[in-house]
């Protein structure tokens, strides 16, 4: 991506406005190194492997690496005698043999049911760095109410003293064991030394700075240089690892992001999967390499030992620094090897047993998604960039001419004066509070880039204030200001990991400092792992100095939630009654980003493999907390043909965050720019996500409240079933439907793994597939095959409008596939849509039943009222001859038409009953 962006801005040169209080000199220099940098990389046709670090290139990485080759020695025991049990926690000392004077403390405390922090760390000195701020208030420890059955500690911890060993129990059965190979390896620095010099000096420098907490050769001990980059290591080089292994496990998921499988691969012959936020240039598939974001909590799933029913577990390891993490499988279990940079070794197991228990634990531990405000989960049209504002009203009204709903229009920075963030190309968008209102009269909204490295320009009021208040990431001497290269040229990076920058950021969203902003205007964190183009691995050097002294290592993993964090305080703060509800869109992410809005997967390519690899990668990131997830539809780089284009909308349609964006270069590839039948199919596919908005609205409320995703893999569902284990070319929307897209090119079926007992309804034709496994259904072009189970019921609205806040009082159509016990059920879940008056309870959430020829209305909770009311009701599977239908609505009662459609589905005719009051429907 960098590359192709600095080749373009060279290109359009002529198109930007030149910038502005620079002297030519320091222009000519800016684009002299944009160019330089430009043709670096335009070079390559994929990812740059030179530009990052593989494992052999990593000082900790390889040593670690090289620790577990030789396999663990034992060196860490517990000193008998030293346990001290209280009802939240229980503490140990813990020596290392080849350090004796170097003292751990081991503290197990008690989180909640099923639920376990445990954390090691030197007896003396200060803390090593824990990234606190990832967790939520759930995360404190809580008493223990159980016994401590056969000793151990909660009654799910075995503590084995020498060596040292801890086993994880789920009622009776052992699901992990940390530190079973003996691969725990603390390599912690003295706090405050700084070493700085070379040869002899170094090597002196580094005798008298000798850690009891480090055992390492000496060969390691200094700076490490990467590329013309060095890290200069001021506290000397330190890592921590652990091992954990999951007993009998095949199936492990999670540490989000990797371009790769569901199920994670071995990585005995490959490097270990790297968590290190990075801006990397069209990722490749199938690789351990780390992207964007990173979420370092890893499931087990498997059958129990007894052979009867599942068992799920998790392990959250909780570390913003670089980290890495092998791999692999042997017949009897699950191994894997967690080394990280710096910080301590501190993490937390969820015990299940059940897939949605691990969910809830987690949530529980890093917090649950925010509801987002209604039009964020419907179609979002981008494009880097729409050139102004003509641009802009002509996009919208060919949406419109063509009857293709949206409700977001995007602009990326190039509607900026001169990358200066919260500002306006004045020459390109000199009225942007008119442009506003006219998407917003249509019930429509915008989102602008804002991204958070700062233009250096001292007439530019962000820098000027940044810089005199004294905002920024500060070099390694800790005094002065960082500086590094990004889209505006020379930039600083304001340090969000301070609490008092990221309220001074959030200040900036206000309607009096973000001139030309307004209530319809949303916001786009993009490159915020941040990236800098002259960096090292194409981000901040890791000696760069934090609020507090922390060093960057410590917590880049944890920068673009930081931003996260402050933009949606920002939007949420610039109403006077903070009642509105944010949304902002981030590229990076770490554990607890869920908290703040959507993320999606990055510069991706318009090829069949990559759309392929947005199931696998989305459901990975579901599965580890981060449910409003989508990829970039028809892929970021190049052109996708309109087969590739109308196929990604179909998918994309059933994701959770829905999006399409392409690239400067790109050709033009709004929807109605194609033939009529691509237009048409795209069309269709939009339709489909509008008529199912009240389902998806229903399903992020079940993930605001419980932690389970929107978009699940089969075996979340299906949990003892272990032929969905590792399915991933097909998944769930909720627990009703199952999305089964075509993946190649020219295809005209597929072949689909339909689980369970129950039979599922094509939701098109709404023919019934009584089986149970694999089997090949028609996909021509038209069709994205997608089933409701049997047993469910759908909410729809299927009048066609503009936009999402067009459909907000429309009536709706319930879809009841009977199951083949004649029953169904389902929900509906309905509050305003913007504000946060559903945390005061404002909201009704109705629960529909069908048993008996017989559909019930009744109310979970009601304390929201709408003009909505259920026009259709639609039922499927069910035999038999009906006249018509009893409708009981409170004290009224009356008789409504039933017909059969030409699918064969019953279809109740206007009940007109209002979608958040308790009645019923009963057949004749």
């Amino acid at each position: 991506r960098i590359g192709w962006r600095h080749e373009a801005d060279q290109q359009q040169s002529s198109e930007v406005p030149k910038p502005r209080r620079h002297t030519m000199d320091a222009v000519r220099c800016v684009r002299v190194a944009l160019l330089v940098l430009a043709v670096c990389a335009a070079a390559a046709v994929a990812v740059d492997r030179g530009k990052f670090k593989t494992c052999a290139q990593s000082g900790f990485c390889r040593r670690n690496r090289e620790y577990a080759q030789a396999e663990g020695d034992g060196a860490y025991a517990v000193v008998e005698g030293s346990a001290v049990h209280s009802e939240m926690r229980s503490t140990f000392s813990v020596a290392d043999r080849r350090q004796p004077e170097a003292l751990f403390v081991l503290d197990i405390s008690h989180v909640g049911e099923g639920v376990v922090r445990v954390q090691l760390y030197p007896s003396e000195g200060p803390r090593p760095y824990s990234p606190e701020d990832a967790l939520s208030e759930g995360a404190l420890p809580t008493p223990f109410q159980g016994e401590s059955a056969g000793g151990r500690v909660f009654g799910v911890v075995e503590v084995q003293h020498d060596p040292l060993l801890l086993s994880f129990y789920s009622g009776d059965e052992l699901v992990m064991m940390a530190n079973g190979r003996q691969l725990l390896n603390m390599e912690l620095g003295p706090s405050g030394v700084v070493l700085t010099g070379e040869g002899e000096e170094g090597e002196a420098e580094a005798e008298a700075a000798a850690s009891p907490y480090r055992v390492m050769p000496a060969i390691e001990v200094g700076a490490e240089s990467f590329g013309s980059h060095k890290d200069t290591k001021p506290r000397g080089p330190t890592s921590v690892s652990l091992d954990f292994t999951f007993p009998r496990s095949q199936h492990l998921y999670g540490i989000p992001s990797h371009a790769s499988a569901l199920r994670l691969k071995s990585t005995r012959d490959t490097d270990p999967f790297r968590l290190y936020n990075l801006d990397v240039f069209e990722y490749e598939l199938d690789e351990t390499m780390a992207l964007y974001g990173s979420i370092p909590f890893m499931l087990s799933h498997r059958k129990r030992t007894s052979g009867t029913g599942s068992i799920t577990s998790g392990v959250f390891w909780l570390n913003a620094a670089e980290t890495w993490v092998d791999v692999d499988y042997s017949p009897s279990d699950a191994q894997t090897h967690w080394f990280s940079e710096s910080g301590m070794v501190d993490f937390f197991v969820t015990l299940g047993p059940h897939p949605k228990h691990v969910l809830a634990q987690y949530a529980r531990i890093t917090g649950r998604a925010e509801l987002p405000p209604a039009f964020a989960i419907a179609y979002h049209q981008c494009r880097w960039n729409y050139k102004d504002e003509a641009d802009v009203a002509e996009v919208d009204r060919q949406m419109d001419e063509h009857n293709l709903p949206y409700d977001v229009i995007w602009l990326d920075i190039e509607h900026t004066d001169g990358k200066r963030y919260f500002t306006w190309d004045k020459n390109k968008f000199g009225s942007p509070e008119e442009m506003q209102a006219n998407i917003a009269s249509k019930g429509r909204k915008m989102v602008t880039i804002v991204d958070p490295h700062i233009k250096n320009d001292k007439n530019y009021y962000i820098h000027s204030e940044a810089s005199a208040k004294g905002l920024y990431v500060k070099n390694k001497d800790g005094e002065s200001d960082y500086e590094g290269w990004c889209w505006p040229g020379s930039s600083s990076y304001l340090d969000f990991s301070n609490a008092d920058v990221r309220h001074w950021w959030g200040d900036q969203f206000g309607y009096s400092q973000y001139k030309g902003s307004s209530e319809a205007l949303f916001t786009w964190n993009d490159m915020n792992e941040p990236s800098v183009f002259n960096g090292p691995e194409v981000t901040m050097q890791k000696d760069l100095v934090h609020a507090g002294g922390v060093e960057h290592r410590d917590l880049h993993n944890m920068f673009g939630m930081y931003v996260h964090m402050a933009t949606a305080d920002g939007l949420v703060r610039r109403n006077a009654d903070r009642n509105t509800r944010p949304f902002v869109l981030s590229r990076a992410f770490f554990a607890g980003s869920q908290r703040y809005g959507a993320v999606w997967t990055g510069d991706n390519t318009a090829t069949w493999e990559h759309m392929r690899a947005s199931m696998p990668m989305l459901l990975s990131m579901g599965v580890t907390g981060l449910p409003f997830v989508g990829a970039d539809v028809g892929g970021f780089f190049n052109n996708p043909d309109s087969e590739l284009l109308a196929r990604w909308y179909q998918l994309g349609a059933y994701q959770p965050f829905f999006r399409a964006h392409a690239h400067l270069d790109t050709k033009r590839r709004e929807p109605y720019l194609f033939d009529e039948r691509t237009t048409g199919v795209i069309r269709n596919a939009l339709r489909s996500r509008y008529a199912l908005l009240p389902y998806w609205y229903t399903l992020f409320y079940e993930a605001y409240t419980t932690g389970v995703p929107m978009m699940r893999p089969l075996w979340l569902e299906y949990a003892d079933d272990a032929d969905t284990f590792a399915v991933e070319d097909e998944y769930l929307v909720g627990t009703d439907l199952l999305v089964a897209p075509a993946l190649k090119a020219g295809a005209s079926e597929v072949t689909v793994f339909l689980p369970g007992s129950e039979r599922w309804f094509d939701v098109e034709t709404h023919e019934a597939l009584d089986v149970r496994g694999y089997t090949k259904v028609a996909a021509p072009f038209e069709k994205i095959p997608v089933f409701q189970r049997g047993g469910s019921i759908v909410p729809k609205k299927l009048r066609p409008r503009r936009s999402s806040s067009q459909m907000l009082h429309d009536p709706v159509t319930l879809v009841v596939a009977v199951g083949k016990d004649g029953t169904a059920s389902g929900r509906l879940y309905v509050d305003d849509g913007a504000s946060f008056n559903h945390k005061n309870g404002e909201y009704a959430l109705m629960e529909f039943s069908f048993a008996n020829g017989e559909l019930r209305s009744a109310p979970s909770h009601s304390a929201f009222d709408t003009s909505s009311t259920v026009e259709r009701v639609l039922i499927l599977g069910l035999d038999g001859s009906y006249s018509g239908a009893v409708v009981r609505d409170g004290a009224a009662e009356r008789t409504v038409s039933v017909v059969r459609d030409a699918t064969n589905a019953l279809v109740v005719r206007k009940p007109d009953v209002s979608v958040v009051s308790a009645w019923s429907i009963k057949l004749q």
